[in-house]
C-alpha cells in the first residue's frame, strides 16, 4: 500500500465522478478535488511540489484537461509531474493525442477500480523514483565529462539506477537523460536478462509484486550470472550508449512509438518516451538484445 503522504489531485466537472474517484483513492492517498480545469491549474501552479500525480478529466469547463496538460508540460516546475487523463473519448485518435501531448496514462471511462489503483500507483512510484534520481544527480559532481569512453556492467535494479545517475552526469542535459537511461537499463534487466514478458509485467504490477519477482529471478541459477554491459563513447558531436543484455531479445518495433492501444496499460511507454525526451536517436540491433542510444551534444 502506498504511503499516505502521496498526494493526488483529481479534476472532474461531474460531482458523481469526483466522489467515486475520491472514494476509490482516499484509503491510500491524500486526495484533493476540483471541478474544472482552471481550478486544477491554480492548485498545481501554486505549489509545484505538492502533487505526485494529477488525474484530469479531458472535457471540463474553464480550461479542459488537454489545456491543463499543455500548461503543465510548458512549465519547467511541473513538466515532470505525471498526468493521467480520464475520459469517455476512447477513439484511437483521442488516445493518441493525449499520450503524445505528454499524458503519463490514459484511462477510458468506465474503468475498473483495480486498473485505476494500478495506474495511479505506477505513476506515483515512477515520479518519486525520478525525483530521487534528480536529487542525487544535483548532488554529484559533473566529472564524467572528462571521460571519452568506458565499459560498465551491472545485474540488479539498484545498480541500473546508480549507473544511470553516473552516466547522466556526463551530459549537460543530465535530468532528461537519466530517466531514459534508467528505462533502457531496467528493460535490459527485467525483459532481457530475467525474461519477464510484457504480459508478465502487467500482472506483476497489478498485484504489486513486480520488484519481488525481479529479486527472486536474480537468485535463480539460470539468471544469477547474467550481466548487462554498457559501452560509453563520447566525441565532439555526440555521446553514444550501447546497452547489451544476455536475453533472447524481443519484438521492439512496436515500442519505439507511442501506441494508443496501450494508452491505458500500466506500462509500455518507456522506450518511446525515452526516444522523445532523452535521446536524439534510439536503435535496436540484431534480435533486440542490444540498443544504441545517442545524445547529440549540439542539441544540449
Amino acid at each position: 500500500m502506498e504511503a499516505v503522504e502521496s498526494r493526488v489531485l483529481i479534476a472532474d466537472d461531474e460531482p458523481h465522478n469526483l466522489e467515486l474517484l475520491q472514494l476509490f483513492l482516499e484509503d491510500q492517498y491524500q486526495v484533493d478535488t476540483v471541478n474544472n480545469g482552471e481550478g486544477a491549474w491554480e492548485k498545481v501552479s501554486a505549489d509545484p511540489e505538492l502533487y505526485d500525480v494529477v488525474l484530469l478529466d479531458r472535457m471540463m469547463p474553464k480550461m479542459n484537461g488537454m489545456e491543463v496538460l499543455k500548461k503543465m508540460k510548458d512549465d519547467s516546475r511541473l513538466c515532470r509531474v505525471p498526468v493521467v487523463l480520464q475520459t469517455a473519448l476512447n477513439s484511437s485518435e483521442d488516445v493518441s493525442a493525449g499520450i503524445k501531448a505528454g499524458a503519463y496514462y490514459y484511462l477510458g471511462k468506465p474503468y475498473e477500480r483495480s486498473v485505476l489503483h494500478t495506474v495511479i500507483a505506477a505513476a506515483v512510484n515512477d515520479y518519486k523514483q525520478q525525483r530521487q534520481l534528480l536529487k542525487d544527480l544535483e548532488q554529484t559532481q559533473n566529472t564524467l565529462g572528462m571521460l571519452d569512453s568506458g565499459e560498465f556492467s551491472f545485474s540488479t535494479l539498484d545498480e541500473a539506477h546508480k549507473l544511470a545517475l553516473l552516466l547522466a552526469n556526463g551530459c549537460m542535459s543530465g535530468p532528461s537523460i537519466i530517466s531514459g537511461l534508467s528505462e533502457l537499463f531496467v528493460n535490459a534487466v527485467e525483459h532481457g536478462n530475467l525474461g519477464i514478458s510484457y504480459s508478465d509485467k502487467s500482472e506483476l504490477l497489478e498485484t504489486g509484486t513486480w520488484r519481488q519477482e525481479v529479486e527472486r529471478r536474480l537468485e535463480l541459477p539460470e539468471y544469477c550470472d547474467r550481466r548487462v554491459r554498457v559501452s560509453y563513447r563520447r566525441n565532439s558531436a555526440s555521446i553514444t550508449f550501447l546497452i547489451c543484455d544476455e536475453g533472447n531479445g524481443f519484438d521492439w518495433q512496436g515500442f519505439l512509438e507511442i501506441d494508443p492501444a496501450r494508452g491505458s496499460h500500466n506500462h509500455g511507454r518507456g522506450i518511446a518516451l525515452a526516444k522523445i525526451i532523452s535521446f536524439s536517436k534510439i536503435e535496436y540491433l540484431g534480435r533486440g538484445n542490444q540498443v544504441r542510444a545517442t545524445v547529440a551534444l549540439s542539441e544540449q
